[in-house]
Parts: C-alpha cells; structure tokens; sequence
C-alpha cells in the first residue's frame, strides 16, 4: 500500500478556512433560531432579549457578522504582523463574547454551536500566537 501524500498549509490559509468555519457555525444556528417558540413573533414585533429593537442594536448585532466576514479574507490578504495581531484581538473578542453566550443560553442547539465557536475562535488565537518565523518553515 502507497504512502499518502500530506502537505503543510500556509498559516493564512489556516486562519481562513477557520473563520469560514466558524461564519458558517454562526450562520446555522441563527438560521436553527427562528424555530423557537416565539421569535418570529418578537422579531415581527420588533422586540428582542434586550427590549425594542432600533437600527443603532440591528447595526450592533450586524457587525459581529460583517467582522467574521472580513476575517476570511484579511487572514489571507494582510501582511503577517498585522494579520497576526487583528486575528489575536478579534479572535480573543469572539472568544469570549462567545464563551458567554454558551454559559448563558438556556438551549442546547445554541450551547452546542456556541461551544464550536469558541474553541475554533480559541484555536484561531492560538495559530495567530504561535504565527511561524522565518527561518523555522
């Protein structure tokens, strides 16, 4: 039997394909959302967990998203100092506003991808940490 053939991926693209990841994680369990009892109605209504609804809190909730986004193509596209340190500090913010969501939310569905989140946002600071030196690739 012939030996597979294994590659190594460039950092960059390590942190892209994560952040697609976790775009997607985001995308799903908003989607999986609309299923509990009542939110369509309080979206209807224009009301949420933290009162009415307004374009300053749709702006808010709208920029984590738009943020995440980014983050696929600035991994790939920024120099590597930049690049580093925008995904530690986003990746930490994530982190933690993630890791918050998943202690808070009472649903299972909602733990469960907030639980996702945060280890692969966790896995992006660290890759971002340990970004390879020249000499040791």
């Amino acid at each position: 039997m012939t030996k597979l053939c294994d590659f190594d991926i460039n950092i960059k693209l390590k942190l892209s394909a994560i952040w697609g990841t976790v775009m997607s994680l985001y995308i799903y369990c908003d989607y999986f959302d609309l299923y509990r009892p009542g939110k369509l109605e309080s979206m209807m209504d224009g009301t949420a967990l933290f009162g009415g609804m307004s374009q300053g809190i749709v702006l808010g909730l709208s920029s984590i998203l738009l943020v995440t986004s980014l983050m696929i193509c600035l991994s790939v596209l920024l120099p590597p100092k930049m690049n580093r340190l925008l995904n530690i500090v986003v990746g930490t913010i994530m982190t933690v506003m993630m890791a918050l969501i998943c202690y808070a939310d009472g649903w299972y569905f909602y733990k469960m991808y907030a639980g996702f989140e945060t280890i692969l946002t966790a896995l992006i600071i660290w890759l971002a940490w340990h970004w390879p030196r020249e000499g040791s690739v």
